[in-house]
């Protein structure tokens, strides 16, 4: 069993935290030790067989368990989600990923699975939980106006000023949300995807590939590279269009594609032009960012000193 400090919230922002990083085909978890927002080692494993609510939150246990194994007592949880999510009742309202968990109270569930208080277990969206690890830890560190991006099979994003996540105001896009904003007659994510990266080399060679095949043999295939530069040309676009009322600083790049980034990064800068443009930059954390973010997340909430106090309203960019 995972033990648990009996604290108050004092300790609590001092003592060390599981944190999860729950995706549609795996779960990940690990202890965040310290405000310094180092992990302890991984535990990680596919979604267990039959796919229940109740497996669901057996997996949960038996990763924290594993992870906080032999580390000092934990105070509770925070987990990163995705949405759609009730993040302050940890009730799921997913219907087309994991849809048995559609109408679950998660908190309630693993509080009684963990033996902890409900009020131990903390929930925050995935893209959010991102941005804050690469924000408090990572390649958004020491920027004041932050925009994280996802890319893979979806196109994920958050929005963060001095440190504190922002869902709404100046520049900012409803919801915090860029994927389904109109884009070249389609939507952001037509273009901004792994599909648009496969369907863009099917376009060209008429042959299928994922775009992880596809940035291995791109040294020795023009149509490949000319893939990934059509790719960047639509990232620097939408940058320079939908994000260019928020001015971010800098646009830290995330997700499977991010891996690639020396393949697209070029064309989507030559987009960028003007002294307000954003450095663009690949995410230092990668898969960890998530676990950091939810450490973030939980040793600064209820701390005034920190800037990274939950979600405000944009202001506007000063002149």
């Amino acid at each position: 069993m995972v033990k648990v400090w009996d604290v108050h919230m004092q300790d609590r922002l001092k003592s060390p935290v599981l944190v999860f990083d729950v995706g549609g085909s795996h779960v990940s978890a690990a202890v965040c030790l310290d405000s310094d927002f180092r992990l302890g080692p991984v535990a990680s494993d596919r979604h267990s067989a039959p796919e229940t609510s109740e497996a669901f939150v057996d997996l949960l246990h038996t990763l924290g368990v594993k992870a906080a194994a032999g580390l000092p007592p934990v105070t509770g949880a925070t987990l990163a989600m995705p949405s759609p999510f009730h993040y302050e009742t940890g009730v799921c309202l997913m219907r087309h990923k994991l849809p048995y968990l559609y109408g679950v109270n998660l908190r309630q569930a693993l509080a009684r699975r963990f033996a902890w208080a409900p009020a131990q277990v903390d929930f925050l969206n995935d893209a959010n939980a991102y941005l804050l690890g690469e924000v408090g830890a990572g390649a958004g560190r020491g920027f004041a106006r932050v925009v994280a991006l996802t890319l893979g099979t979806g196109t994920g994003a958050a929005f963060a000023v001095d440190g504190q996540l922002v869902t709404d105001g100046p520049g900012v896009p409803p919801g915090g949300e860029i994927w389904d904003l109109p884009y070249e007659g389609g939507i952001v994510e037509d273009f901004l995807s792994s599909r648009a990266i496969s369907s863009g080399y099917q376009r060209r060679t008429g042959n299928t590939s994922t775009p992880a095949a596809l940035a291995e043999c791109a040294p020795a295939d023009p149509a490949a590279q000319e893939t990934f530069t059509e790719f960047g040309q639509h990232l620097g676009c939408v940058l320079s269009t939908r994000l260019a009322a928020f001015s971010p600083d800098v646009v830290v790049l995330g997700g499977g594609i991010s891996r690639a980034a020396r393949l697209f990064l070029p064309a989507a800068e030559r987009q960028l032009t003007g002294g307000l443009a954003p450095q663009l930059r690949v995410s230092e954390l990668q898969d960890l960012a998530p676990l950091v973010g939810c450490g973030v997340a939980r040793f600064l909430s209820g701390n005034d000193a920190s800037p990274t106090l939950g979600t405000r309203s944009a202001q506007a960019n000063p002149v």
